[in-house]
């Protein structure tokens, strides 16, 4: 669907009164450097999603190696790790170690679709939940090849709300780069009650299914971010590590500042510069956005 730049305008200045209206004139940018990453599963993943074929576990620390020299440099941890075959991070074998760390710092999990009872238990290990959701059932087929439909998510979003603090993470362009779903999603989340979003974009990666695929087009994640901040006036929104480099990152970063977002994560100069320029005062963090 396109979008005029007249009306993409009409949409950032639409979203930039309701961010001045219910929020105060700061923005915070996170540098997570105190945020430790830990795979509970190595490099293993039973998905081998599309857009990501597990590249990206290899980035973290595997859950056996996280005490090592410079673990007192670290308040917190982002705990992931690659899915079963029902889409959900295999915590078992890990759980005494999580309560420990618990009791040391603060516990962002990723955690899937998880049942009913792990959701209940989930208070033990972790402070919030960062949970994917998807809007749209083609997307989660060609993705992540689950036998699963946008009511799972659903369903195990509302159980985990019942026992910890949720932010969910939705991916604008998930599915190769084309937007199907993240407005559905939106529709699905405004229903429900939410603690805030968090927005990634999704990112062309070496040795996937999705390698050869563009980012979604600029205009079409601006629209996505606007209207968010339309539907979710007085909600925080974060937009997360996860996103494009180089000149489309710059550009991105400044436009989501002007539409209104809380939070930024490692934001470019441009970033940086348009909250300056909008009278923000700036707030720095040193972990996980959802922290």
């Amino acid at each position: 669907m396109n979008i005029t730049t007249q009306e993409l305008l009409t949409l950032q200045q639409e979203a930039w009164v309701l961010r001045e209206k219910h929020f105060p004139a700061s923005i915070q940018f996170d540098y997570p450097e105190a945020t430790q990453v830990i795979t509970l599963t190595g490099t293993d993943c039973s998905l081998n999603c599309a857009h990501c074929g597990g590249h990206y576990l290899k980035n973290m620390t595997p859950v056996n190696n996280i005490f090592g020299a410079d673990k007192g440099k670290y308040t917190s941890c982002l705990i992931s790790g690659g899915c079963d075959q029902a889409g959900k991070v295999p915590m078992g074998s890990s759980w005494q170690l999580m309560t420990k760390l618990k009791k040391e710092r603060k516990m962002n999990l990723h955690v899937g679709l998880v049942s009913h009872g792990e959701a209940a238990r989930l208070p033990e290990v972790c402070d919030v939940v960062s949970f994917d959701f998807v809007g749209d059932d083609d997307t989660i087929q060609e993705v992540y090849g689950l036998n699963k439909t946008v009511a799972d998510y659903l369903d195990c979003y509302r159980n985990l709300r019942k026992y910890v603090k949720v932010l969910p993470h939705i991916c604008i362009g998930l599915k190769g780069g084309e937007i199907k779903g993240e407005y559905q999603a939106l529709e699905l989340l405004q229903r429900e009650e939410v603690d805030g979003l968090v927005f990634i974009v999704f990112s062309p990666t070496q040795n996937t299914r999705y390698a050869h695929r563009m980012p979604p087009p600029l205009e079409e994640v601006i629209k996505v971010i606007a209207t968010a901040r339309r539907m979710f006036p007085n909600k925080p929104i974060h937009l997360g590590c996860m996103r494009p480099k180089g000149q489309y990152r710059a550009n991105l970063d400044t436009w989501a500042v002007k539409c209104g977002i809380n939070k930024l994560v490692v934001p470019t100069l441009s970033g940086r510069q348009t909250a300056k320029e909008l009278g923000l005062k700036i707030i720095t963090g040193q972990e996980c956005c959802v922290l």
